[in-house]
């Protein structure tokens, strides 16, 4: 949630995320509309499909147990190297080294001051050598404190990483409709019809090529899919 997302925005949606869905099995058994509509307000909702796949996944194939291996992690929906890591850190205190903007902002600030198009591999290089390996957990939560800290006084500096991307801008753009169109479906509105937007077509086929919709007797739906589908797809496959 807090991907390229404010604190003062995720906090209410966090909590009522976790109300609703305390645990992996209650995530997985969910279907997608009922996880978007819970996330509707923070954007990018793909993340909210990849979170409720690798809940499905996770009760799948790992009997509802998150894994702590980094391969079992990344074979998960939505989960690359720096998420794993961060999951490994935090949920099982492994001192791994992940990377990510706080840490990026306090190793450009102490080493990399005068230097762009910083490559992660040298920031992953100082996260290793500096991290506590008795205690990784508290480390990483005093990097993203100081990283807060120094983004709000000293500016985070993220355009020295050779990595950087600035963000497009939101108004306007595919993202946006991408957004209109889920919030439409989950107020069912399936017809779209007061969509202008000439860019509506190719959104939607989109959203369907990714399975966040389908089109059933011509009208438009979120997919529902429950994790018991999952399961039978699976086993038929092992079999």
């Amino acid at each position: 949630m807090l991907q390229q997302t404010q604190v003062s925005r995720v906090l209410p949606k966090y909590h009522a995320f976790l109300a609703r869905f305390p645990d992996v099995q209650s995530l997985a058994m969910a279907t997608l509309p009922e996880v978007l509509a819970l996330w509707s307000g923070l954007g990018y909702n793909r993340r909210a499909k990849f979170l409720h796949m690798a809940a499905q996944q996770i009760v799948a194939k790992h009997g509802g147990i998150i894994p702590d291996r980094e391969s079992d992690l990344i074979a998960l929906p939505g989960i690359g190297k720096n998420t794993a890591g961060a999951i490994l850190a935090y949920a099982f205190n492994q001192p791994v080294v992940f990377v990510e903007t706080n840490i990026r902002t306090v190793f450009f600030h102490h080493f990399f001051a005068d230097t762009d198009g910083v490559d992660d591999k040298e920031v992953a290089v100082l996260v290793s050598e500096t991290c506590d390996p008795e205690h990784p957990r508290e480390w990483y939560w005093a990097l993203m404190d100081y990283g807060a800290h120094l983004k709000a006084t000293a500016g985070g500096k993220l355009a020295q990483s050779k990595h950087y991307t600035r963000q497009t801008v939101f108004e306007g753009s595919k993202r946006q409709l991408r957004g209109e169109v889920i919030r439409r479906l989950l107020a069912g509105d399936t017809a779209l019809s007061s969509i202008t937007d000439n860019r509506l077509e190719a959104v939607l086929d989109d959203l369907m090529r990714e399975s966040f919709i389908e089109r059933i007797d011509g009208k438009l739906r979120l997919r529902a899919a429950p994790v018991a589908a999952i399961i039978a797809t699976d086993e038929k496959t092992d079999s």
